[in-house]
């Protein structure tokens, strides 16, 4: 069985050492299609981000028939050489090996081999891998919200936040006028009490009209109204920001929005950006980026799934010419060397039935034309012989000697003459 999946004939394998490889090939072509199915669904989950789409396992043996089915093509073809089929000689039975040979089959092999092989690494590193994008991504991002529209719409959230602030410094700097000059009221007016009472300046009780006492009242009273009237300007004030406001407030919600909207559409495109190529180049910025930790063991695993990947083929260029192979190219070319011989025979079958034919149609050819010739001649013959023996009557002579026209039709005198020799025979007739 396993010659038949190496794609040999079981009966050109004579020898042991032939048998042992070809059964080692097979071995390996049956381990590379469970690879390959593994490889062709890891490519598949790895192209739709690990989201692990039910197809995979449909798609892996596809892709696993079809690099199998290359291997055994390169396996079971024996590079028969079919120059100078009837010579012995060894060196005549196998084409000479070349560098495209070896090189493109080669090369395709390989190229299989790490198609398959990088899902799998992909895989097998994804955890860091997820790290990495996670990363890459946040940088991403923050460069959007620095340079997109997001960055746009947050100067301008800024610019708002600026008005805004601008606006609530000009009502709050009258609001703190209006509290000084109360605090400063109320400062006053203790100490006009306190001068009532004979423990302020002028050490008398009571406060007397136009005394010190009610100067400070005066005073305290006249910071009163002053931060009442700043207060009603600060009321004023918020009445003609209120639409300003109002407008800001609207548009720095519609602003926000439309930022969350954004951000949530650059997250999904982001994190969108997370299929082969993204994981691959993350893969590659951990392994330049950590070569000892993990650089290492990545290509090391690579090198050795590869080398799994290739072995089939590898083994068949290695034993290359081998017993097989030489009986392979004996029964090839006996085959080519026998089928040569029958055309050429049939080829000179065909000549001498045609230069065969040739010569019966020319005899054909001959024989008529003696033929017609022999008939020719015996017609003279029996006209000579009827001229002789037939005795034409002198009418008859008569009448094809006479050089004018005839009264009547010659076939009538020949008819009366002859009704009148019946009639009235003549002498010589008669006797």
């Amino acid at each position: 069985m396993l010659l038949r999946v190496a794609n040999v004939n079981p009966a050109s394998v004579t020898t042991h050492t032939d048998r042992v490889l070809y059964s080692a090939i097979g071995v390996f072509i049956l381990l590379y299609f469970l690879y390959a199915t593994l490889g062709g669904a890891a490519f598949i989950d790895a192209s739709s981000n690990y989201e692990h789409p039910w197809y995979r396992w449909l798609v892996g043996p596809l892709v696993a028939a079809g690099v199998v089915a290359y291997d055994r093509a390169v396996v079971g073809r024996v590079a028969i050489s079919y120059e100078q089929v009837d010579s012995t000689d060894p060196k005549h039975l196998l084409k000479k090996p070349t560098v495209g040979l070896y090189a493109g089959r080669l090369g395709l092999a390989l190229l299989f081999a790490v198609l398959i092989t990088e899902p799998l690494m992909l895989a097998r590193y994804q955890g860091e891998i997820d790290a990495r994008l996670n990363e890459v991504h946040n940088q991403q991002l923050s460069r959007i919200d620095r340079d997109g529209a997001v960055g746009t719409w947050t100067a301008r959230l800024a610019q708002l936040d600026r008005e805004t602030a601008g606006d609530d410094a000009a009502v709050r700097a009258l609001s703190d006028r209006a509290a000084q000059k109360r605090a400063d009221a109320r400062t006053l007016y203790q100490q006009a009490v306190d001068d009532s009472a004979g423990d302020g300046v002028t050490r008398a009780a009571g406060c007397p009209s136009g005394g010190y006492c009610d100067q400070l009242v005066r005073r305290s009273r006249a910071l009163d109204d002053e931060a009442t009237a700043l207060d009603v300007r600060a009321g004023r004030l918020l009445d003609t920001q209120r639409t300003a406001r109002e407008a800001r407030a609207d548009e720095k919600a519609g602003l926000t929005r439309q930022i969350g909207e954004q951000r949530e559409a650059n997250e999904k495109a982001v994190e969108a950006d997370s299929g082969f190529g993204a994981r691959t180049a993350a893969m590659w910025h951990l392994v330049t980026s950590d070569f000892w930790g993990v650089g290492v063991f990545y290509l090391g695993i690579t090198l050795l799934l590869v080398a799994l990947d290739c072995a089939a083929v590898g083994l068949k260029f290695a034993s290359r010419g081998n017993g097989y192979e030489r009986n392979e190219a004996r029964l090839a070319r006996r085959c080519e060397h026998e089928a040569s011989l029958i055309h050429e025979r049939e080829i000179q079958d065909a000549r001498t039935y045609g230069a065969a034919m040739a010569r019966v149609v020319a005899d054909g050819i001959e024989t008529a034309s003696h033929d017609e010739d022999v008939v020719r001649d015996s017609a003279e013959r029996a006209s000579a012989v009827l001229r002789t023996s037939v005795v034409v009557p002198p009418e008859i002579r008569e009448l094809t000697a006479h050089p004018g026209r005839h009264h009547r039709p010659f076939a009538a005198e020949l008819l009366n003459g002859h009704r009148a020799r019946h009639q009235h025979p003549t002498a010589a007739e008669t006797e």
